[in-house]
């Protein structure tokens, strides 16, 4: 019985949610009937579930939920996720267990030392859902009676679940997987060189430091108490040695490839995709833009240095100064930021195609207002670097929303306009493993990525392989980033920019190609094989 708890099952919030619904369907298919996920209920009682959360009573679950869930004391849900392979969901309401918070900290102290009371923000939501989570666990294995039982808990959200668990069932077996150290990421989000003193850092010093104690030794706790700790890439696994103190397992990050970007129904998506980039920028820039532009993006969190949008920017701008082409070249930055709403100029502008317009519109560099428009870093910076100007030969446009298919302007999803891209650019300084690069290449758009990414590590090395160490234009560009080359990385983005645009169409088709046939590669039928390893650690 294989049991998965994460704050992002049905929870969209960021890459784990990727991880988790795209490795559901090799799941589905490997542990058929011996396998749920655990998510939070964070719906109430008059609310409406979650969008991709299918209630149904189907099957062994229906049955637990009536013979032993309401002995918890939670309210529960059960159903299905609305993903590939439609794995059985449980979620869980664990708001009842604040009136016992102190209670079950406490028990968490003297068992572990742990001390809660440093939390602050989100650490004690977090925990309380890991508990709720880890009582779920214990009550669908106590009342299944499966000889073998494996809880696999994600991140420090779910650490504390870990070590309920180990307290109250040892006999199952648990593995602990940060995807990121709450250190590591620290660090690197307060513009400390993370890189250049690694070996130097001590875990729980920086975590007192930066004011991520609680979140930090939970974590840490979870890792040396799992019977298996693991991590995403190499690169993850040496950051995790360091701060945490315990060697983990890679377990690498795959995705649900599908099929080809070649095929008609995803050349449909990309055509209409072209064609709806144009039109929202040539009206933003009264500008002559179409479908045969070379559109360029970079999505992902708004984490300005550690997502690399600072090098992003100023690589259009360094390309920008010595592009002479007379192909246009518009950027875009989907980021969710502080969105207030789309813009009702420009809706306007594309619900009334007829409409004469006769100049920019102001602020021609963003589709959503923001509530802090005038000193929104991204803003700030495309503006400084003259990349929203009408007649500029690089033109920005920030998409600050959540691209879920109704956003007002463009009311199509991230993949659906990915799809559409030439290239896309992930110059990113911390990024444990990096799915938006895969995801990129999973469409056939070739993309930019650095060495402090985990997938660029694996790319670097696959294309080391034929057919892509043969290949005049690879599908990955793998930049070279340390803590000290910043102009050389923003100069070498540069010069791949200006390559991919003078690209002949045909190289560019075959690169495309190449690039689908790497992503293939790093699908889930390959990568599981290495958490079905780690099973075989535990038994």
């Amino acid at each position: 019985m294989i049991l998965e708890a994460s704050w992002e099952v049905c929870n969209k919030m960021g890459g784990i949610y990727t991880v988790l619904s795209s490795r559901a369907d090799i799941m589905s298919q490997r542990h058929t009937d011996h396998l749920v996920f655990i998510g939070p209920l964070l719906a109430g009682d008059a609310d409406a579930l979650p969008l991709d959360f299918v209630e149904t009573d189907e099957g062994w679950l229906g049955s637990w939920l009536t013979d032993q869930a309401p002995s918890l004391g939670l309210r529960v849900r059960v159903g299905r996720w609305a993903v590939p392979g439609e794995p059985p969901v449980v979620l869980v309401d664990f708001r009842p267990l604040w009136e016992t918070k102190d209670d079950l900290f406490f028990e968490i102290w003297r068992a572990y030392g742990l001390e809660s009371d440093k939390g602050y923000g989100d650490y004690d939501e977090s925990c309380l859902f890991a508990l709720a989570a880890s009582r779920v666990m214990q009550s669908i294995v106590s009342w299944r009676g499966d000889e073998t039982n494996i809880a696999l808990f994600n991140e420090w959200q779910t650490a504390m679940g870990l070590l309920y668990l180990k307290l109250h069932a040892p006999e199952i077996h648990t593995l602990f997987i940060t995807h990121a150290t709450t250190v590591g990421r620290s660090i690197a989000g307060n513009d400390k060189e993370l890189y250049a003193w690694m070996s130097h850092y001590d875990g729980d010093q920086m975590a007192r430091e930066l004011g991520v104690e609680a979140k930090h030794s939970v974590e840490k706790l979870a890792a040396h108490e799992a019977t298996v700790f693991a991590t995403v890439s190499k690169l993850t696994a040496r950051e995790a040695e360091q701060l945490l103190g315990r060697r983990p397992i890679v377990l690498p990050n795959g995705f649900h490839v599908g099929y080809s970007p070649l095929a008609a129904p995803l050349l449909a998506k990309r055509r209409r995709a072209r064609r709806l980039l144009a039109e929202v920028a040539s009206k933003l820039y009264h500008a002559p833009i179409t479908e045969e532009a070379f559109f360029v993006s970079l999505g992902g969190r708004y984490e300005y240095r550690n997502k690399g949008i600072d090098l992003f920017i100023e690589s259009l701008h360094a390309f920008a100064l010595k592009y002479r082409g007379s192909r246009p070249v518009v950027a875009f930055l989907l980021v969710p930021a502080w969105e207030a709403g789309a813009r009702r100029d420009l809706h306007y502008l594309l619900t009334h195609p007829a409409e004469e317009q006769t100049q920019p519109l102001q602020y021609p560099c963003l589709t959503h207002w923001l509530y802090n428009t005038e000193h929104d870093r991204a803003v700030c910076h495309i503006r400084h670097r003259g990349l929203d100007h009408p007649e500029g030969r690089v033109k920005v446009v920030f998409v600050p929303c959540y691209l879920n298919g109704i956003d007002g302007i463009f009311d199509e999803t991230y993949y659906d306009l990915l799809s559409g891209m030439d290239l896309t650019i992930y110059p990113s300084y911390y990024e444990p493993w990096g799915y938006t690069p895969l995801e990129s290449i999973r469409y056939g758009v070739p993309t930019i990525t650095t060495n402090l990414a985990g997938f660029g590590l694996w790319a670097e090395d696959e294309e080391s392989k034929a057919p892509y160490a043969e290949a005049p234009y690879p599908p990955v560009h793998v930049v070279e980033r340390t803590d000290t080359n910043v102009d050389e990385a923003i100069a070498t983005i540069a010069e791949l920019i200006r390559v991919q645009v003078a690209l002949p169409k045909e190289q560019a088709l075959a690169q495309r190609k190449l690039a689908y046939t790497l992503a293939k590669e790093a699908d889930w039928k390959h990568f599981y094989r290495h958490y079905e390893q780690a099973y075989e650690m535990m038994s």
